[in-house]
């Protein structure tokens, strides 16, 4: 009797001792809208990795890849009601959440990389994740997506007047429908699920996405024959998580997150970085026309009525030339 008594003691101690152990990870959903060859699941699984090892295993992050958890837009507005933990989000849909991130789609707001880096991770940039806070979101760094370039399926761009009357898709952002619009493009504004359905269908012509993009969708077998490295924006990629489910960490936890979140982003720039001799190589090895020496000042010129029509974006623009001329 003593034995069965001492037996289901131990079992119950034991069950106990697994369900603690199983309560002590916490497991957050991370999605993204790109595939598993993409610099999103870089990015994503490094932070997965960091937050792991940091957290002493306390906290797990389990990623969604090819918008199995919805579109960039709909993954905001999950995160915006604690519906979803986390994700990596192109920038583009985060000026509806937050009026003043618009500034960052700027065209030909950087030069480079190194210029985009100063900014976004210094004291400008930080000052507007802040500002989706009131969005329930919260921006914890700035991976990259890249600057971003022009392809189409029916002519070479050279210059400005080159991409008159094309009919292209562009990120659900009012920014770039203003940009393109001042290119004189039949801008089509659309998620990007929908916009590889509309570029083998025909019903749009081309579309614009970093080099990374370009070659990780294999666009060449999406009728795009031209690209043109026009570099008219630079595109981050922000770690996100709604705010709720941040506020529930407590400090310690908050500050491992921030941290593994930029270690990531600057371990996916890296990989962007070394990876993009080979896919631009890869993109003309499919036989797509690149356009590498475009006329920028054409472009520059064209654009220049988008700055006239974004007042409110006056001062962040001052000050991040004031910063970069430092």
């Amino acid at each position: 009797m003593k034995k069965q008594a001492a037996a289901i003691l131990l079992t119950a101690a034991m069950t106990l001792g697994l369900s603690s152990s199983a309560m002590a990870e916490t497991v957050l959903q991370l999605g993204t809208t790109v595939n598993e060859q993409d610099s999103f699941q870089v990015a994503a699984e490094k932070f997965a990795e960091i937050v792991e090892e940091k957290t002493g295993g306390e906290y797990k992050i389990e990623i969604y890849p090819n918008g199995t958890l919805g579109g960039e837009s709909d993954m905001l507005d999950s995160m915006s009601m604690d519906m979803l933990d986390m994700g990596i989000i192109t920038a583009g849909p985060f000026v509806n959440f937050s009026e003043m991130m618009g500034v960052l789609d700027m065209p030909f707001l950087f030069a480079n990389n190194e210029e985009a880096y100063k900014i976004l991770d210094g004291e400008i940039g930080k000052e507007l994740l802040a500002t989706l806070e009131d969005a329930g979101l919260k921006g914890l760094a700035y991976a990259e997506r890249g600057f971003r370039n022009i392809t189409n399926s029916v002519r070479p761009v050279n210059n400005a007047e080159d991409v008159k009357g094309l009919k292209l898709r562009v990120m659900e952002n009012e920014v770039y429908t203003a940009t393109f619009s001042a290119l004189g493009v039949n801008a089509v504004p659309m998620a990007w699920a929908e916009a590889l359905t509309a570029m083998q269908q025909g019903t749009i012509e081309g579309e614009e996405n970093p080099i990374n993009v370009i070659f990780s969708y294999g666009l060449w077998d999406y009728g795009q024959k031209y690209v043109t490295l026009d570099r008219h924006s630079y595109s981050t990629a922000i770690i996100t998580m709604s705010l709720e489910k941040f506020n529930s960490l407590d400090e310690a936890t908050q500050q491992i997150f921030i941290d593994a979140a930029q270690e990531a982003a600057e371990y996916e720039r890296a990989w962007v970085a070394e990876q993009e001799a080979g896919q631009l190589q890869a993109i003309k090895d499919n036989g797509v026309e690149v356009v590498e020496d475009p006329d920028i000042n054409s472009f520059r010129e064209a654009v220049q009525s988008v700055y006239d029509a974004y007042p409110q974006y006056a001062e962040y623009i001052s000050r991040i030339q004031e910063t970069l001329a430092e």
